[in-house]
């Protein structure tokens, strides 16, 4: 009978019967990714749920139904999943030419897939106002057109493309690079056309990936704040989106509203998450 179990990093071992017996190597690494997940992801998480769940059904409702609250949410979310069907049809090319074709200064472009991960995302925003705002160096461009990207809506999308693109792509180029390349060249040998093995022999596999990579993407976008608030205007109804939203509650002491709202965006994305597995789930058990 186990009288005391201690997974803490410091005291690993088990009194069993008046015995003691030191961790195993696996019950060490165990203990170290429990102390990990439970002090950085869960204990968060759960501290912000039990604050929300603290309100009265009353508060929810009338702090999640203002008009303001559900103008932001409405945007960013739409304009998350609009960079994420941009990216998923364009991460997919970039991938593909990436992996399928060898060019001058390859190396450099499948380097700079990567700059959103490491570059701060004030920089992302600071880059794109010196590109597409009004004095920038695409003016002539957008003023023929008569497109205003920066302090508006269109910057918006722009800044989260940036963001979550390298989702996409890195999460496809692998499963291109480990393709076989035997079930192409039988379809090719049977007559197919090119679009016809691309859709029914290259494209099926590549599903979960690209279902992965905008996934990613689209938490990605929907959390982006740095960039964001450099190319909006962050005004209400305009393009205002939860991000900066809650950055404005906290400056107000507003940790009621700040708390309610930020839990209500985790349990869509969560929700969110969790079809997306279901979905990758039952692709799976139908190509088995």
């Amino acid at each position: 009978m186990i009288q005391f179990f201690s997974i803490t990093p410091f005291i690993l071992f088990i009194i069993t019967n008046g015995k003691i017996r030191f961790l195993t190597k696996f019950e060490f690494v165990l203990s170290l990714a429990s102390h990990y997940g439970t002090f950085i992801l869960i204990l968060p998480i759960s501290v912000l749920l039990y604050i929300t769940k603290q309100q009265s059904w009353d508060t929810l409702l009338q702090i999640t139904t203002e008009p303001i609250i559900l103008s932001v949410y409405s945007f960013t979310f739409l304009t998350a999943l609009f960079s994420t069907i941009i990216n998923s049809l364009f991460g997919l090319i970039l991938a593909w030419v990436l992996v399928r074709y060898e060019f001058p200064g390859k190396k450099l472009s499948d380097a700079a897939v990567d700059l959103p991960f490491a570059l701060p995302t004030s920089v992302g925003g600071l880059t794109s106002m010196t590109v597409f705002s009004d004095k920038g160096w695409l003016k002539p461009i957008f003023s023929f057109l008569g497109i205003r990207i920066v302090f508006g809506p269109l910057g918006v999308l722009t800044a989260m493309i940036f963001v979550s693109l390298p989702f996409v792509v890195r999460t496809i180029q692998p499963v291109l690079q480990d393709m076989e390349d035997e079930p192409e060249e039988a379809a090719q040998c049977l007559g197919a056309s090119s679009w016809t093995t691309f859709w029914h022999i290259l494209f099926p596999p590549l599903i979960p990936s690209l279902l992965t990579g905008t996934t990613l993407g689209f938490s990605r976008a929907l959390g982006e704040y740095g960039s964001v608030a450099l190319v909006a205007s962050n005004i209400p109804m305009k393009d205002l989106v939860i991000s900066v939203l809650l950055f404005q509650k906290l400056e107000q002491y507003d940790y009621r509203s700040a708390a309610i709202i930020a839990s209500s965006v985790l349990l869509m994305s969560f929700g969110t998450l969790l079809s997306i597995n279901k979905i990758q789930s039952w692709k799976g058990s139908i190509h088995k």
